[in-house]
């Protein structure tokens, strides 16, 4: 018997997750909110239903004993994800394991220290606050309801596909290197194979991981590189007090927090290994444009 595999918000991640059960000749269901994503979604002939969480009842979802990945965002404003409480306050039948995405945001500043798991979280920005508050709802309504989950936290996601070339383009400036903060990142391949991995392994049950790939770098230099790759001048640089004049309140929150993510736990504990291990392993396989 095929085991039973949902996913909500089934966007870019979700899609990579579902190629991967596809090549296994599983099936899974996917639920989206807009109609450009659900058409992404029949367009790689994976089942899909447009449904919107904050207007419909996910009592009319049935995921009794299914894997059940939760890739949804969060509401855009407040320090609370109602969305995912509401989602799992409603759920009339109860899913087998449950895997979330979160985000590393949840660490706050940590002024360019190593950390893993068992840094506190101490998120500060509201969309870190949004992401820890599900990680709580997720782990209170988990426990009361005897269901396995698993945790995320995911730094920049990139891919080919993904880098910021409109804004490198566009000659929009970045923070000169020695004001920057430290970032982390995951490829986008690689955060799909570990989102699968946890949920088929038991090890995980009630673990957060970092999914990160281990080797941050100062976000002026991912840039640089980016543009390197594709060969576009490097941004601009600026000082940080010029940054807070012209870059948006939401860069400049990314800016001013600076972390380096320890992967160990990842690895050592369930054995992952990566396929891009830092960023040069994704751009260093293609020919420049």
């Amino acid at each position: 018997m095929q085991k039973k595999t949902t996913i909500i918000g089934c966007g870019d991640i979700g899609l990579r997750v579902s190629s991967l059960y596809r090549k296994e000749n599983q099936l899974v269901r996917g639920f989206v909110r807009s109609r450009e994503s659900l058409d992404k979604c029949l367009h790689k002939q994976i089942e899909a239903y447009q449904f919107d969480m904050d207007f419909q009842s996910s009592k009319t979802l049935a995921v009794e004993k299914h894997d059940l990945y939760y890739f949804a965002p969060p509401p855009v404003s407040g320090d609370k994800d109602r969305r995912l409480q509401k989602f799992l306050e409603q759920l009339s039948t109860i899913p087998r394991k449950i895997v979330l995405i979160s985000t590393t945001g949840v660490y706050g500043d940590c002024a360019a220290e190593w950390i893993d798991e068992t840094q506190q979280a101490k998120p500060k920005a509201d969309r870190a606050k949004r992401r820890f508050h599900a990680e709580q709802s997720l782990q209170a309504w988990s426990s009361d309801n005897k269901v396995a989950w698993v945790i995320l936290r995911v730094p920049g996601i990139y891919a080919l596909d993904r880098l910021p070339l409109a804004r490198i383009k566009k000659g929009t400036p970045m923070v000169r290197g020695e004001e920057a903060g430290w970032t982390n990142r995951i490829h986008a391949d690689d955060l799909a194979m570990i989102a699968k991995a946890v949920m088929q392994d038991p090890n995980a049950d009630g673990q957060i991981y970092n999914a990160c790939d281990g080797n941050p770098s100062v976000m002026t230099h991912y840039f640089d590189q980016v543009a390197d790759y594709a060969n576009l001048p490097r941004p601009p640089k600026i000082t940080m007090a010029e940054a807070e004049k012209q870059l948006s309140s939401g860069i400049l929150s990314y800016l001013k927090e600076s972390r380096k993510i320890s992967n160990r736990k990842l690895l050592q504990e369930l054995k992952i290994t990566l396929k891009y291990p830092d960023l040069m392993s994704c751009l260093g396989t293609y020919s420049k444009k």
